[in-house]
């Protein structure tokens, strides 16, 4: 049985992007094929809350190798997409004194059902603890209104190497 709903999907406005590609950009460091997130459609700061999508595409570049004939979205990659949906959250509210999120766990994670090209896979985050080196959300992950990905998420603040965030640390 699936656990409660952060929020419903059905109450989603799709129409009212808070951050595009490029605001998600802005925020996160992915590029490319690492980019796991298309939009951002609500960050409520009372409730630590954060949503975002992305459209998976025949294009996307596992779906010629992950099950050819059934291209299936790789779980690792749905972990990827909460983590940076969660990432951009942390970002966003300067939870970190770091300009980079690492993933630094994950855990009870679930993978309810399937993600398939030509679907839109909604992903929901919850910030449910938040100290100086470590944030952890829960996500919830759906395809339409079906529950498809569940699990906990913790992000740690990186300083990468030769950087002048390190010279600033």
């Amino acid at each position: 049985m699936p656990p409660p709903l952060i929020l419903d999907p059905a109450s989603l406005d799709f129409n009212h992007v808070v951050a595009d590609i490029d605001a998600i950009r802005a925020m996160n460091p992915q590029r490319f094929e690492m980019e796991a997130l298309t939009a951002i459609i609500l960050i409520d700061r009372e409730k630590k809350t954060i949503v975002g999508y992305r459209d998976v595409n025949e294009s996307d570049f596992w779906v010629r190798g992950h099950m050819p004939g059934f291209p299936l979205m790789p779980g690792v990659l749905l972990c990827e997409a909460a983590a940076q949906l969660c990432s951009y959250y942390v970002a966003k509210e300067k939870l970190f004194d770091s300009n980079y999120v690492g993933l630094g766990g994950l855990d009870e994670v679930r993978f309810r059902g399937m993600v398939r090209p030509g679907d839109r896979l909604v992903m929901v985050c919850q910030m449910i603890r938040e100290k100086r080196l470590m944030a952890q959300c829960y996500a919830q992950g759906f395809v339409g209104n079906k529950m498809v990905f569940d699990g906990k998420v913790q992000g740690i603040p990186l300083r990468p190497s030769g950087s002048a965030e390190t010279a600033k640390a």
